[in-house]
Parts: structure tokens; C-alpha cells; sequence
């Protein structure tokens, strides 16, 4: 016959066992549950940061051909952007993509029938730290036409770090000039037709937007002084 204090035992180690197994079991659906999260999200999930550019994850080589959507607040448009064009360049614009940079990033310089320009970001310590990590010149191997997007640089070599433009019409002028595309858009060019325009060539040539003053102040400065520019809302890689 057991005991009242023998029966008291094993009750408390049963409940201990059972306390043992719930919170086990607790643990393994808490991991599977934020695996399941991380799995979900795909490649919105990631373990590195556009804040920090010397990061190895953002040297990455980019498919050969893949296409990137650009939601703004006047529709999406999407870019098709081919390796073989610029592979700096599309590496760059891969890795910028993957990592978010784009997002809250204001079309800062819409200048009509020639382009519309984006890149510098909203955050002053961001942008510092990219204005550091110049990518080499390339040849253009397609032209500036019509809806092709390209890398913006100065006229110093290898200055191209993480701005681009869209060209509004036939600019093939800038082909000898360094000025080398890596993709074209494919879809929503009416969309990037309708960019807010009405400020015109930055300052001090026009009264658009200061880049010395974006790149100190960031989306602080445009949204103050610019508050139509209509800006990135997110970006996602759609094919490979």
C-alpha cells in the first residue's frame, strides 16, 4: 500500500514532468512558429542592414537578369535590370534593392523631358557612409533612351555610389559621358511620367532641391521645403 507522503511524491513529480514537457513543447512551437515568420517573409526577413555598407552581404553578384517593382503613392512601375549592361552597376542596384535602401527615398530632381532622379537617402548617416563606396566607371553598352535607367555620377572617375535616374526621352548624348544603364522599365512608365515635376533643376541652377543640403539634413530638409516630391514607398525583387 503507498503512503499519503509516498502519494504526495509522486504527484509533485508528476506535475514537475508535466510542467518540463509544456514548456519544452512551448519552446519548440515558439522556434517553429518564428521560423515559420522568417520563412514568410522570404527575402524581407534579413540579417543585414543598408546602414552599414562594407557588409559582405551587400557585395553580392546579382542574377543576370531580374526585375524590381517600385511602389510609390502615384502607382508602381518596374525595372528590368540586365548584368551584362553594367555589372558594377547592377550588382550596386541588386544589393541596394535586397537590403531596403530605397524605401522613403524621395525622387529629389523630376525635370521634365529630360529625367527623374532618386538615390540620396533620408537618413544624413546613411548617406555619408555610401558617399565612401564608389563603384568603377563602366562603358555603356545600351543607350539613354526612353524609359532606361542609369547610374548618376559627377565628373570625377568612378563616382558612382547609389543615385539613378530614369530617362524621360532620348538622351544618348550621355552615352559617351560615362553614363552607362543597367536596366530599362518595363512596366508603369506613365507612372514615372506623373512624378512631381514642379520644382525643376536643383539649387543652385534651379529651385529644386540642395544635394549638399540632402545629404546634411536628408528627408528632414525635403520635407519641409519639398513637400510634393514624390517619394519610394517599398521595393521588392519580382523575377530572376
Amino acid at each position: 500500500m503507498v503512503s499519503r507522503t509516498s502519494s504526495k511524491q509522486w504527484y509533485g513529480l508528476l506535475i514537475g514532468i508535466l510542467i518540463i514537457m509544456l514548456f519544452g513543447c512551448s519552446k519548440d512551437k515558439s522556434k517553429n512558429e518564428t521560423k515559420k515568420v522568417v520563412e514568410a517573409k522570404g527575402t524581407t526577413s534579413l540579417e543585414f542592414s543598408y546602414k552599414n555598407p562594407s557588409e559582405a552581404e551587400l557585395s553580392k553578384i546579382a542574377p543576370e537578369i531580374f526585375q524590381v517593382e517600385f511602389k510609390t503613392g502615384k502607382g508602381s512601375f518596374i525595372i528590368e535590370a540586365h548584368r551584362s549592361w553594367s555589372p558594377h552597376g547592377v550588382d550596386r542596384f541588386y544589393n541596394l534593392v535586397r537590403s531596403g535602401y530605397f524605401k522613403d527615398v524621395r525622387f529629389f530632381r523630376v525635370m521634365e523631358n529630360f529625367m527623374a532622379q532618386f538615390g540620396a537617402h533620408g537618413d544624413p548617416q546613411v548617406a555619408q557612409a555610401w558617399g565612401a563606396f564608389n563603384i568603377p566607371d563602366e562603358p555603356a553598352k545600351q543607350s539613354n533612351l526612353r524609359g532606361f535607367v542609369t547610374f548618376a555620377k559627377s565628373n570625377r572617375p568612378n563616382s558612382r555610389t547609389t543615385q539613378l535616374f530614369i530617362n524621360y526621352r532620348d538622351n544618348s548624348f550621355l552615352d559617351t559621358q560615362g553614363f552607362a544603364p543597367i536596366g530599362k522599365v518595363v512596366q508603369g512608365m506613365e507612372v514615372v511620367d506623373n512624378l512631381y515635376s514642379g520644382y525643376g533643376e536643383g539649387a543652385p541652377r534651379g529651385n529644386g532641391p540642395n544635394q549638399g543640403r540632402i545629404s546634411a539634413e536628408g528627408n528632414a530638409y525635403l520635407e519641409a521645403e519639398f513637400p510634393q516630391l514624390d517619394y519610394i514607398i517599398d521595393t521588392k525583387i519580382i523575377k530572376k
